[in-house]
């Protein structure tokens, strides 16, 4: 099992054994036939498969969200849509690698689509900045949503990025001005806006595109203000307690759906989307397909109102009173 997890390793042992059997059919145990010992060990697989993913927990997700053969937004474009049509530059600076978008159909409808795109090798990752966009990607993005709202074409945006880049450039550029405008200029588009985070959503690389009517997340997704190595390199001044601090921050997605700040998870197949790409785009494609067909019932007016409500409604507090140094009550937030 290539790129194999810590937690996958009973599954690749068992995988390994069965590889073995067929190569050497000669060495299988006496007595017992050759099928039913290859059946054996595959419903072994499928038990322990199914036992594993069954009860991941926090960091292990967090794992999976990183998987290097987890299928990224050019992947989805290839399988969920079809004739996409990439559009290039943000008409102030340059080409954002790591934002990429464009044209496409989906069921056969027109959309926009824009996300963010990792590479599968050193010379791509470089080129795609590791999918941390620059000040230029959000520009775009913003360009083309722009260009979609005029035309009446609903909007979808894949998230998957462990954060804008925080280099010198970038904040030359104004990185967080970029993402501030992003921001308030998608809470005004009259179109309709689903956001899907596919793998990794980090802090303000990924809000700078995730205003939208719906925010869905895939089952191994993580979204989080922080990524967890560095909420423990903080909390705990060791990164080693990532684990810990990815059960604290409550960021995946069925934490995110218990807190109303994720709106549906879409269910990935055993293993991660990584095992059965096919099937992952084609369950994608119907979460998209039905929640577009209730946002396009809405008028614009109801669209824009209830996705300010919706955002307006996030966070939550608990007030409570204890004494003051002179012996009144104070609240407490």
């Amino acid at each position: 099992m290539k790129h194999q997890l810590d937690f996958e390793k009973p599954i690749a042992e068992l995988q390994r054994k069965l590889e073995e059997l067929r190569k050497h059919p000669e060495t299988h145990a006496l007595g017992v036939s050759f099928e039913a010992e290859i059946a054996s060990i595959e419903q072994k697989i499928a038990e322990t498969s199914k036992h594993i993913f069954s009860n991941l927990s926090a960091w292990q997700r967090v794992q999976l969200a990183r998987h290097p053969k987890r299928p990224f937004t050019l992947d989805y474009l290839k399988t969920t849509f079809t004739d996409f049509s990439e559009l290039h530059g943000d008409r102030l600076f340059a080409e954002g690698r790591a934002l990429v978008g464009g044209f496409a159909r989906l069921n056969g409808d027109r959309v926009m689509v824009v996300g963010t795109q990792k590479g599968r090798d050193t010379k791509e990752n470089i080129q795609r900045n590791f999918g941390s966009a620059h000040p230029e990607g959000y520009r775009k993005a913003l360009r083309l949503m722009r260009l979609a709202d005029k035309f009446g074409l609903p909007i979808i945006t894949l998230i998957d990025t462990a954060g804008a880049y925080p280099g010198i450039g970038a904040e030359e550029r104004h990185i967080a001005e970029a993402i501030a405008v992003n921001l308030r200029e998608m809470m005004l588009l009259s179109v309709p806006i689903v956001a899907v985070v596919i793998g990794e959503g980090g802090s303000g690389g990924a809000l700078g595109i995730g205003v939208a009517d719906r925010v869905l997340m895939l089952e191994n997704a993580y979204y989080s203000v922080i990524s967890p190595e560095g909420c423990a390199a903080i909390l705990w001044k060791d990164r080693a307690a990532a684990s810990k601090a990815a059960e604290a921050l409550k960021i995946t997605a069925k934490d995110l759906l218990e807190l109303r700040l994720a709106d549906e998870i879409v269910p990935e197949p055993l293993g991660g989307a990584h095992n059965d790409i096919p099937t992952a785009a084609s369950t994608l494609k119907r979460h998209l397909v039905a929640n577009l067909t209730q946002l396009q019932r809405m008028s614009a007016e109801e669209r824009l109102k209830a996705r300010y409500d919706k955002f307006r409604a996030h966070g939550h507090f608990v007030e409570k009173s204890v004494a003051g140094g002179d012996g009144q009550p104070m609240s407490v937030v």
